[in-house]
């Protein structure tokens, strides 16, 4: 007798069909039977199909409007089709009608598996040559979400401790495996995070600079004089080198070079204005430096000193480093230059190479508190302070921040494929076209939030111009949020964002299909509960946030995509996973008893249940306040 067939020796696409019954959960504990199991059991068009059957887009497409039927893209029923064929009078015997019935049954199969297809094919969020693990995209479309804090820059104050604000981030890879963060503190000074935890526990500081690095003044002044340390209204102040290991710093009109191996300064660089932005550091091209009325590009990778300002302003003395006239004189080179028609840009992005999300090209995109978006070209800039800029974009928001794909993207075809209108190889069309990249911005319009895309194409010519195709704008000004969006990135193949209510959310390519939400709630535990620390606007904010998946990160490692964000004062990581990777308390020290430990817990537990109780009081007054009675006091 033949031994039974086990299932390591099943055919991989029954075994897929088999999966596909399963819950997510199952299939996951299925993995660790064996590297056969394992495999199987991470295949991309298993998980790919369970993205689709359990986004949104069900509910849009009415798979089942009709019970078991299926609806064609032309909105009749697919079995419709058939009826007349199944009830033709001259199928007299028995037999011949349950063949036919059969036959109609097996085209209605094809013809729904061909309908499933073109859904599929409209819906899915990726374009040729784009690789995407599956696997991962479901666990952040639908897995929990926990956030982790990471460890509060403090100073000895007598007996006490108290916090050091963080002001930004950037991320730092000094080696394929590591990841750290930077940052500026208000003490002027430099601090990094272990954000992986391969030097040390998940979220600790790694290393702290001297105190007074990060001034204006420069190191040894006075650190009580907070107008010469680091600008709290600036978002994008610190910009991170890894390949050379430097960080970009802005203090007021200075941009500080810190050597990050040693966490001294190796250059302070003074600009004309003050500093407002700073673009993405990338070894390949220099830093555009964004002050208040220009655009300044500093090629950090040279080893000679800019000349400050412009020579033509002979009146402009200064006593303190007993510069006089001569300074039209000065060999120093300035430092290519462009005005700003307005002031004040927020945000700089260097725009990628069609289909290339690592290469960098020419193209240099401004944002700010003007209502368009400036177009650069790094080929253009000089010193006569009058070129560089190819064009613009009109807005009418208020941005804040840019980000982009390599990849094309039309407001019609978007349009038509949330709609599931297109067939397959119209969907193959849109997704081909050559040199087209998307620029996505967010900001404020009208004090509600903003989510704009731009199909870009490149045109004819010797200098590749970058301009807005026919129907390629699309603006997200009504469900995007209430309030101003913050910040914008890519993550997967999804658009997330943070807004002034501390959600994250995240949506489709399209920019208008959410896919999913998250409030980062609090920070820290109350020290003492009361009835206020639930209150509406307690909760803390994502000014800015970062993915923390590297250009040498595996693409196929599993849950390796966090994100890290700012909230003006703190650090944390937004993780896929059903409880925080690390907590406030995992870097305290605590010299206290079991028995001092376990009265504050009860101390807790009563301050709760007195919370709780008051909560209730208050819900009962308000209770009998609506049945009338609100007016006994006066007698009545």
């Amino acid at each position: 007798m033949a031994s039974p067939i086990g299932l390591q020796h099943l055919p991989n696409e029954l075994f897929l069909h088999v999966l596909s019954y399963l819950e997510a959960h199952e299939i996951a504990n299925l993995q660790s039977l064996s590297r056969h199991f394992h495999g199987l059991c991470r295949d991309d068009s298993l998980w790919r199909s369970r993205c689709l059957s359990a986004s949104a887009v069900r509910e849009r497409i009415k798979l089942y409007r009709w019970g078991a039927d299926w609806i064609d893209e032309d909105g009749q029923t697919l079995s419709s089709a058939f009826e007349q064929d199944a009830q033709e009078p001259e199928l007299e015997d028995q037999i011949n009608l349950h063949w036919s019935l059969a036959e109609n049954l097996s085209r209605l199969t094809a013809k729904r598996r061909e309908e499933r297809k073109r859904i599929a094919a409209n819906w899915d969020p990726t374009f040729p040559n784009e690789r995407v693990n599956w696997y991962n995209e479901y666990i952040q479309r639908n897995g929990p979400i926990a956030v982790s804090w990471f460890e509060q820059p403090q100073v000895q104050n007598g007996s006490l401790k108290d916090p050091i604000d963080v002001g930004g981030v950037a991320l730092y890879q000094p080696r394929e495996n590591e990841l750290f963060a930077v940052s500026p503190l208000e003490d002027g000074s430099v601090c990094l995070w272990d954000v992986k935890g391969t030097r040390g526990k998940k979220g600790a500081i790694l290393s702290k600079s001297s105190l007074g690095i990060l001034s204006a003044d420069g190191p040894g002044t006075d650190l009580s004089r907070r107008s010469k340390m680091m600008n709290t209204g600036v978002t994008e102040c610190v910009s991170v080198d890894s390949k050379r290991h430097r960080a970009m710093f802005a203090v007021q009109s200075h941009l500080i070079e810190v050597d990050l191996k040693t966490l001294a300064v190796v250059r302070d660089q003074p600009f004309e204005w003050s500093i407002t932005t700073l673009s993405a550091a990338d070894p390949t091209v220099p830093l555009s430096v964004g002050t208040l009325h220009g655009l300044h590009l500093y090629d950090y990778r040279v080893r000679f000193d800019y000349r400050q300002g412009d020579g033509s302003q002979l009146d402009r003395v200064d006593r303190k480093s007993h510069r006089g006239f001569s300074y039209v004189l000065d060999t120093k080179p300035l430092a290519p230059f462009a005005f700003l028609n307005q002031p004040g840009p927020q945000s700089i992005l260097h725009l990628e190479r069609p289909g290339e999300k690592h290469q960098i090209s020419d193209d240099i995109f401004v944002a700010g508190r003007f209502s368009n978006i400036l177009h650069y070209d790094r080929r253009m800039f000089s010193e006569t302070k009058t070129s560089g800029i190819r064009g613009s974009i009109h807005s009418g928001a208020k941005l804040c921040s840019l980000a982009s794909l390599p990849y094309p993207f039309s407001s019609l075809d978007s349009d038509l494929r949330r709609r599931f209108q297109l067939s397959v190889d119209q969907v193959e069309k849109a997704k081909n076209v050559e040199g087209g990249r998307t620029l996505i911005a967010c900001g404020e319009y009208n004090t509600k939030g903003s989510l704009e895309l731009y199909g870009l194409s490149t045109g004819p010519g010797d200098l590749s111009e970058t301009r807005v195709i026919q129907n390629s704008t699309a603006k997200n000004r009504q469900s995007a949020s209430s309030s101003k969006l913050l910040s914008v990135i890519n993550h997967g193949t999804r658009i997330v964002f943070s807004d002034g209510q501390g959600h994250l959310k995240w949506v489709e390519r399209d920019g208008s299909t959410e896919v999913r939400r998250f409030k980062i709630g609090k920070s820290e535990r109350e020290a003492q509960h009361s009835l206020f620390s639930s209150m509406p606007g307690s909760d803390d904010i994502a000014r800015k946030i970062l993915s923390t998946q590297t250009a040498h990160d595996d693409e196929f490692a599993v849950n390796n995509d966090d994100i890290l964000f700012w909230t003006g004062e703190k650090l944390g990581l937004v993780g896929f996973s059903s409880k925080p990777g690390f907590l406030v308390e995992d870097f305290e020290d605590s010299t206290k008893t079991p028995e001092e430990m376990a009265t504050e817990q009860e101390q807790q537990m009563y301050s709760e249940r007195m919370r709780l109780a008051l909560e209730r009081q208050a819900n009962e007054v308000r209770f009998v306040q609506n049945l009338g009675a609100g007016s006994i006091r006066n007698g009545i």
